[in-house]
């Protein structure tokens, strides 16, 4: 239609600049590349849903919220392998006339996982995330993050028991960042945070299996501070990560509270 006024264009004179406005809880499939065993790859669709943001200079009304849809339709379009988010968030610069932008990209990521004895497998599902950010000086920034159930049992309580010690499932949030031309599965983020907890956490368990996990627990027991020690060493170690964020939960079986740690680190 001719002579449709664009509102959003118009000029604001409130003099405030937004550094972030956008939309949020956009439903799209996205497919992931998985590693699997022996070095072999496969690839895995997920159901994601994105926020999208760019800032929003002081002399414009509004943005265009049509547009982050129309970039995340053309992307679908082209039935990629992942997203390159780099590019998309060149994009979003361009037809939104901004000096940053933002996406992010929750999804629920399946691994199929064998029971300890027994073998059986099952897919365990864990909530992960890829998120990027442009800055003015088109500096990017990628995040990798998941959410990882585990065990913990107390080492006071195994002190000073004459049998047993109180255990509880804790989430561990794990955020790292690395150089693009560098890579981390999904894979192995998650088994580092697994391998440090008092036992990891199963799908299916048959009774051998679940003898071993609760013995494995009783003979490895760890506060909070001990898993986040745990994993801040590992990351640390790694050369490739150069920030990381971890934060653990443990939803506490004896106490009305919950446990908690947290460290960040820019190497």
């Amino acid at each position: 239609m001719k002579n449709m006024k664009d509102v959003q264009a118009q000029v604001d004179r409130r003099n405030i600049d937004i550094q972030k406005v956008g939309v949020k809880d956009v439903e799209i499939p996205l497919v992931i590349q998985r590693k699997l065993k022996n070095n072999k790859t496969d690839t895995q669709r997920v159901y994601a849903t994105a926020k999208m943001s760019v800032s929003l200079n002081r002399k414009f009304k509004g943005t265009h919220m049509s547009r982050f849809i129309e970039i995340l339709n053309d992307y679908r379009k082209q039935n990629l392998v992942g997203v390159d988010i780099k590019k998309m968030l060149f994009d979003m610069k361009e037809r939104l006339d901004a000096e940053n932008a933002y996406v992010k990209f929750d999804f629920k990521y399946f691994i199929k996982k064998s029971a300890p004895k027994s073998g059986l497998e099952a897919l365990m599902c864990y909530d992960c995330y890829f998120e990027g950010m442009l800055n003015e000086d088109n500096c990017y920034t990628f995040f990798l993050g998941a959410k990882v159930p585990v065990t913990t049992l107390c080492p006071c309580s195994k002190e000073i028991s004459n049998y047993g010690a109180h255990n509880q499932r804790a989430i561990v949030k794990v955020k790292i960042s690395y150089p693009e031309d560098k890579h981390i599965w999904l894979e192995d983020l998650i088994k580092t945070v697994e391998e440090s907890g008092s036992s990891e956490v199963y799908s299916l368990l048959k009774r051998e299996d679940e003898k071993a996990v609760t013995e494995r627990a009783f003979e490895n027991p760890k506060f909070v501070e001990d898993v986040l020690r745990d994993i801040v060493l590992k990351l640390e170690e790694d050369e490739i990560i150069n920030f990381f964020e971890v934060e653990i939960e443990a939803h506490e079986s004896i106490h009305n509270h919950n446990a908690w740690a947290y460290q960040k680190t820019l190497k």
